[in-house]
């Protein structure tokens, strides 16, 4: 059973810091645990990320693979689930910032129809899944466009 009067910290939990170069009778003495000789043994001596001694590095043997769109336009997700969470009868950008379901600056948003949407809801976006425009519109909500 255990009380305060057996209580032990974890195994290595007061070990100091070690102490290199304190002489012979600390255990890192003389080569101060650089080994002899050897590119890591010299002062100074710092190699790069990803050093193999000499060997082509990884990063370098492995091919490169697709490539990045630099104007690909990003859309912050959101999906009529979440819409219908707030029981709200109009959402503006302004309201979506405010209730935290937009969390970036001047980010876009997209709708997307996952879920389903009981009460008449108008949604102001920057794009909407076909899916998300017809529940909307079933719901006899609107979904308005930014920006257009």
């Amino acid at each position: 059973m255990m009380n305060l009067s057996n209580l032990r910290a974890p195994k290595k939990a007061n070990s100091g810091k070690k102490r290199i170069g304190r002489g012979m009778g600390s255990g890192m003495g003389k080569t101060s645990t650089r080994g002899h000789k050897g590119q890591g043994s010299r002062s100074g001596s710092s190699l790069m990320r990803g050093f193999e001694g000499g060997q082509m590095p990884l990063h370098r043997r492995l091919p490169k693979r697709g490539f990045t769109n630099i104007f690909r336009t990003e859309y912050t997700v959101l999906n009529l689930e979440r819409i219908a969470e707030f029981a709200q009868d109009e959402l503006t950008y302004e309201k979506l910032v405010a209730l935290g379901l937009v969390r970036k600056r001047n980010a876009l948003v997209k709708v997307l129809g996952v879920g389903e949407l009981t009460v008449a809801v108008t949604v102001h976006a920057h794009k909407f899944s076909k899916s998300a425009q017809e529940k909307i519109e079933k719901a006899g909500g609107k979904a308005i466009l930014i920006g257009e």
